[in-house]
């Protein structure tokens, strides 16, 4: 089934959506998309439902395309400071804030949302999956992020951020266990496996 170009007629209506809430390890990312109420693009999905290439495909088609578009980031020691929920809404307040065209209306991916100041919104479970403009910021925040992981993956090898971009795989886990913790980690996630909270970084 085709995403839906927008919720409102003739309404100038912006996407929003964040990547990294689960991670370990870097910043969360949003982005948020103006997308002119023609566009159509067979393609465009869920960035969760796109290989990376096709991600990396779309993103200049979305840029190329869009009415505006920005991203907004939300750092690590952020997060620890607001929690992951509050720093997902900063993000995405970020991305609208830099915006260089006003939206009239914000979708927004989730069940959850702390009002922009202005400009009313509607939220959207798995609205990735549903709207152009949210699935087109899903592909923004995502391969953003990633570029970021993979970029600071050189400074810090041990934790394979290149492969897994700061999520919790077995992998980044040991790496945690093994060498510590570095800047870029959330010290108020669960860093650890419950089971390996008697040892020592």
């Amino acid at each position: 089934m085709p995403l839906l170009p927008y919720l409102k007629e003739n309404c100038i209506e912006c996407g929003c959506d964040e990547a990294g809430r689960g991670c370990l390890a870097g910043p969360v990312f949003a982005a948020a998309v103006i997308l002119p109420p023609e566009f159509r693009c067979d393609v465009l999905n869920d960035s969760k439902q796109l290989t990376e290439r096709k991600r990396y495909d779309l993103r200049p088609v979305i840029e190329s395309h869009a009415v505006a578009w920005a991203v907004g980031i939300v750092t690590s020691d952020e997060i620890d400071k607001i929690n992951i929920l509050n720093a997902s809404f900063l993000a995405m307040h970020r991305a609208v804030g830099q915006l260089n065209v006003t939206p009239e209306h914000l979708l927004i991916d989730g069940n959850r949302f702390l009002p922009y100041p202005g400009i009313p919104h509607t939220v959207i479970v798995k609205g990735d999956g549903k709207y152009l403009s949210i699935a087109a910021a899903s592909v923004l925040a995502k391969t953003y992020r990633d570029d970021f992981m993979t970029q600071l993956s050189a400074a810090y090898p041990a934790y394979h951020w290149a492969a897994n971009k700061g999520y919790p795989t077995q992998a980044h886990r040991s790496a945690i266990r093994e060498y510590g913790i570095t800047p870029y980690h959330r010290k108020s996630f669960t860093l650890i496996q419950p089971e390996q909270l008697a040892l020592q970084f």
